[in-house]
């Protein structure tokens, strides 16, 4: 795309965002969404580019145990911590959110996640899965990552597994406490957290039409 024909990117206020190229994730649709909202996107691993975006964006589909094992050959657990070491924007999709948790438990295998979050992801709970299509979120009042968005607001999930309970506890009063949105299938699951420099969505931003878009163009307006 031109400079001519991006508005954001002609004045200079594009933000580069490095889609994590790790084998796992749908890549290809969240470049497009990230582009239609006025980011400058890269599908990447290369280490100093992922390192030097902006923002990162880490897609996940498939099983929890593979895509830590694709992330691992691709140093992407290296990055992805050394740059929320550094308070750099690392937003995950999907599986991409699953493996920011402790662990992950898939047909009695236990596979270590990168442990950003204490928690395990495990079946959900539900008379049908996966749970498949579009479903609402509550979020917090004062979500910046669902800004601009009513409640009726629909999502596009994938998913058999997710977090059923948050453990995080934040004793510190000083400390800003992750805010939490739910969904629920079943029953309630976490949908998405937003933890300082750390988002994260179990549904899928790129292939949830406008209200997607919009928030998208949230996170990259944090940026």
């Amino acid at each position: 795309m031109s400079t001519s024909e991006n508005p954001k990117k002609a004045a200079g206020n594009s933000k580069k965002v490095v889609v994590f190229d790790y084998g796992f994730g749908n890549v290809r649709s969240a470049e497009r969404a990230l582009a239609r909202v006025g980011a400058d996107v890269e599908i990447t691993r290369d280490y100093e580019r992922a390192m030097n975006a902006d923002g990162l964006l880490v897609p996940g589909v498939g099983a929890f145990s593979a895509c830590m094992r694709g992330l691992k050959e691709a140093r992407g657990d290296w990055i992805v911590g050394r740059r929320l070491a550094g308070g750099r924007p690392v937003m995950g999709i999907c599986v991409g959110m699953q493996i920011l948790f402790a662990q992950g438990i898939e047909h009695g295998v236990e596979t270590e996640g990168l442990d950003e979050w204490p928690g395990t992801v495990e079946p959900l709970n539900a008379p049908v899965v996966p749970h498949m299509g579009w479903n609402t979120v509550d979020a917090p009042a004062d979500s910046e990552l669902f800004a601009g968005l009513d409640a009726d607001a629909r999502y596009y999930f994938v998913h058999s597994y997710g977090v059923r309970e948050w453990t995080l506890e934040v004793g510190n009063p000083n400390i800003r406490a992750p805010k939490v949105s739910w969904a629920t299938h079943g029953e309630p699951f976490v949908a998405a957290v937003e933890n300082g420099a750390l988002w994260a969505t179990q549904f899928h931003p790129e292939k949830s039409g406008d209200a997607g878009a919009q928030l998208l163009t949230n996170w990259i307006g944090t940026l």
